[in-house]
């Protein structure tokens, strides 16, 4: 039996598709929008709920959307939602870049440090099922879980083995989605340790996970000397870390 033709000439099918059209149009002028405004946190567009929470994938708009974001700001997918942020200031990449001196040296190297470990700043993760796509300050993986971190040259640029340490450098502008989402996100993945690290107050936070919850081991200070798991072989200045 063939769809009765509605008044007007239209069917309920043509209907639908010129209404999802148009809903294709608006997301698409918001997410345009957006990219014109990239100093604010943007949560732009969700997945739609499907009934096999499993079988959950990201709409195409959002990744579509991650794909097209310009060079300036840092694009992430967290729980389905496209955030966008501006590119750090000037503190927030000094302390990562001397953090990444001092661990990097000791534990990626092997000098005056016992190695055996891969650290990357800035990473792009493929993590889960949707997947999220997080982009964390700095990362790590023990070398045996990450024996070839180049790959070939068909090798995707991002990762898809979650990481055992992130460092995220917090700021008023990420602190909310740095504590929140992303930290669950890294939760549910088994990412064993976590610093969240802060210039503005000058404050270092350990975390392990023990039993699928975050512990927080201690939280460091200003000028403090400290030894931070994973990393206590060494000990870490703080006063270099925030250093000008």
């Amino acid at each position: 039996m063939g769809l009765r033709r509605a008044r007007g000439g239209s069917t309920p099918s043509r209907r639908l598709c010129a209404r999802a059209a148009e809903r294709r149009h608006r997301t698409a002028q918001r997410i345009e929008k957006s990219f014109q405004h990239p100093h604010a946190i943007l949560a732009l567009v969700s997945a739609e709920p499907a009934r096999d929470a499993a079988a959950r994938r990201n709409a195409p708009e959002v990744e579509a959307a991650f794909d097209a974001a310009p060079p300036e700001v840092i694009a992430e997918i967290l729980d389905g939602e496209l955030f966008t942020f501006p590119r750090p200031a000037r503190p927030h990449t000094r302390s990562a870049s001397r953090l990444l001196m001092k661990l990097g040296g000791a534990f990626d190297l092997g000098d005056k440090g016992p190695g055996g470990w891969v650290i990357l700043t800035e990473p792009e993760l493929h993590l889960g099922p949707m997947p999220d796509k997080l982009v964390p300050d700095l990362a790590a993986w023990r070398r045996e879980r990450m024996p070839d971190a180049l790959g070939s040259d068909e090798t995707p640029a991002h990762y898809e083995i979650a990481p055992d340490w992130i460092c995220e450098i917090v700021s008023p502008r990420t602190e909310r989605v740095d504590r929140g989402k992303k930290m669950r996100i890294y939760r549910r993945e088994s990412v064993g340790h976590a610093w969240l690290l802060s210039p503005l107050h000058q404050t270092l936070e350990v975390y392990r996970l023990e039993n699928g919850r975050w512990t927080l081991l201690e939280t460091y200070e200003e000028n403090a000397v400290v030894r931070a798991e994973p990393f206590d072989d060494i000990e870490l200045d703080l006063a270099a870390v925030w250093a000008k």
